[in-house]
């Protein structure tokens, strides 16, 4: 992705997302040189926790057909969800743009509540795991959507209105996307670890190569290991 693709994307996601009324944290809008010297100071957890800016076309090259912006709002450690102790939660708001996809993939460690916050209607594919954590192409699927349990032939498809949300297990598989309008979307989980804790049943990559032609505007949380010590 061009780096100033991803510049226009931050800009109109933050549109997006206040249109519904959510106005992210201050650390949202620094700039480079703000975030490394804050960072570096009082506010090490945005790289450590890998808060912030996330704008993925999964290394395919076709963002607005396959891609996702997510922004990690807050997020614990593993070694706090291993004690049971400190913040074992995370929080993230995402957009899928209408008609774009979100590739097959499930977790190992991490819970999560999948939020249709506004805009069109979720569309969820779902798939429970074999042993091996592959794909299970024959079981029924069962999760719980505010409350009710509802089952599933594999592959089935879980739509979200505005307002519903899906609580996804560890081993859950899933992709997702929108239907009619761009989504906004909320996921509550357990700590969130995108380094090690996303398997594909494709091969993709989790985060863009960026092709620097222009100066960045925010960073990524991809861009923290090159930019922020």
């Amino acid at each position: 992705m061009l780096r100033s693709e991803v510049n226009a994307i931050i800009d109109k996601s933050d549109a997006f997302m206040r249109s519904f009324g959510f106005v992210l944290p201050p650390f949202a809008y620094w700039g480079p040189e703000e975030l490394k010297q804050r960072a570096a100071t009082d506010s090490p957890s945005i790289r450590d926790a890998r808060l912030g800016w996330d704008i993925t076309d999964f290394g395919k090259g076709r963002f607005g057909s396959y891609g996702l912006v997510l922004f990690t709002l807050r997020n614990g450690t593993s070694g706090a969800l291993s004690s049971g102790h400190g913040m074992i939660y995370a929080e993230k708001l995402m957009i899928t743009a209408k008609d774009q996809t979100n590739p097959l993939h499930r977790h190992a460690v991490k819970t999560e509540d999948i939020i249709n916050r506004g805009g069109g209607m979720l569309v969820l594919q779902m798939y429970n795991s074999l042993a091996d954590g592959t794909v299970d192409e024959e079981s029924e699927v069962v999760v719980a959507t505010d409350a009710r349990l509802r089952r599933f032939s594999p592959g089935g498809l879980l739509k979200l209105a505005p307002g519903e949300s899906v609580t996804l297990l560890p081993g859950n598989w899933h992709a997702f996307w929108a239907e009619g309008a761009d989504v906004l979307i909320g996921e509550v989980s357990t700590v969130n670890d995108d380094l090690t804790d996303n398997y594909f049943r494709e091969p993709v990559g989790r985060f863009s190569t960026i092709q620097e032609d222009t100066a960045p505007n925010h960073l990524l949380v991809s861009d923290y290991d090159t930019w922020v010590r």
